[in-house]
């Protein structure tokens, strides 16, 4: 059997990207810049609203987890998703779209009734993004989802934050850790958002317990995470949980630590259109950097263009021809020397 890069594990969703005003996000009581979940029912009032104010701007597989692995494979890592869709269009969709950049996943015996979950992301003018999300069937992703065997053959288990809302996915995860520890596989693990950070601490704490290779967060979860606004004093706390951390900062770059040395990662200039998937990205990168055995700087440097990258543009992904092309410019820059 061929090594696998990376196993990841998180929610299939169907995303679809609408923009609208603050104004909008005001007059329906929804919290700006927070993902939230909702019923099939409520989704589907809120996408009757959006569809009077304009067209739909894009549609395309999504989950924290699976956008990382997206940027992952283009670059040209191997991947491996471990995740649960209905056996419906969305969910025909959503592994299509996983296969067209050669990640692999469970799904291919294990199409189940129900509907594939979606997530609604609304744009404002100022690129930042508001998620109303109905799990569907990814609610009940479960241990056997798992492919214990591809995670025994990977370097890296990759463990998606939103999976903490569901008892028995943290059942899952747990499972994925024992498996990964036994067999020399690190863990990492994103927070994917503050709502999952202020409100289901328990689960963030959980997936930290006994410790993870490699942890991502931005400034704001690192805050909640840590009850300090310091990103210095944030970072020693997290680094008791995290062999390396990264704190993402958004226009102002990142900062990365070991626990020997910090790196500095600065920003990339760019006029943002939508945010969504920004994190995602740079988790993914930086993983492909951490499997090349790029140095910190090196890892920074990718994540940080490849985040500008998407923030850029709609939607969380990038065209391949354009990530690789990214690729090959930073390659001779002096951290990649």
């Amino acid at each position: 059997m061929e090594p696998i890069d990376i196993v990841g594990i998180g929610n299939a969703l169907v995303d679809q990207e609408f923009e609208v005003t603050d104004e909008f996000l005001q007059q329906h009581q929804i919290e700006k810049g927070m993902m939230r979940l909702i019923e099939d029912a409520d989704q589907e009032r809120l996408i009757e609203l959006l569809a009077k104010r304009g067209e739909l701007k894009k549609q395309s597989g999504g989950g924290s987890a699976a956008n990382s692995l997206v940027g992952f494979a283009q670059f040209g890592g191997t991947a491996f998703y471990c995740c649960k869709v209905a056996d419906d269009q969305a969910g025909k969709f959503y592994c299509d779209d996983l296969e067209k950049v050669g990640i692999t996943t469970n799904t291919g015996s294990q199409k189940h009734e129900g509907k594939t979950g979606r997530c609604l992301v609304m744009v404002t003018p100022d690129a930042e993004r508001t998620m109303r999300t109905y799990l569907g069937i990814t609610a009940d992703l479960s241990v056997a989802e798992l492919d214990e065997d591809a995670i025994a053959r990977a370097q890296y288990l990759y463990i998606e934050g939103y999976l903490v809302t569901s008892p028995i996915a943290r059942q899952a995860i747990t499972r994925a850790k024992e498996v990964a520890r036994a067999n020399g596989t690190k863990i990492a693990v994103t927070c994917s958002d503050p709502a999952m950070v202020k409100y289901f601490r328990d689960g963030i704490d959980e997936i930290l317990a006994g410790g993870v290779d490699v942890m991502f967060c931005n400034e704001e979860e690192a805050r909640i995470l840590t009850g300090t606004d310091d990103v210095q004093e944030a970072m020693q706390q997290l680094q008791q949980h995290a062999d390396l951390v990264a704190i993402t900062l958004g226009k102002d770059g990142a900062l990365l630590g070991d626990g020997e040395r910090q790196v500095v990662v600065p920003g990339v200039p760019v006029k943002a259109v939508d945010t969504n998937g920004a994190g995602d990205m740079f988790a993914g990168a930086m993983m492909y950097g951490l499997t090349r055995n790029y140095s910190l700087a090196a890892c920074g440097l990718l994540a940080s263009h490849a985040a500008a990258e998407v923030v850029s543009n709609f939607g969380p992904r990038l065209e391949l021809s354009r990530q690789q092309q990214l690729l090959i410019r930073l390659q001779h820059e002096p951290e990649f020397s």
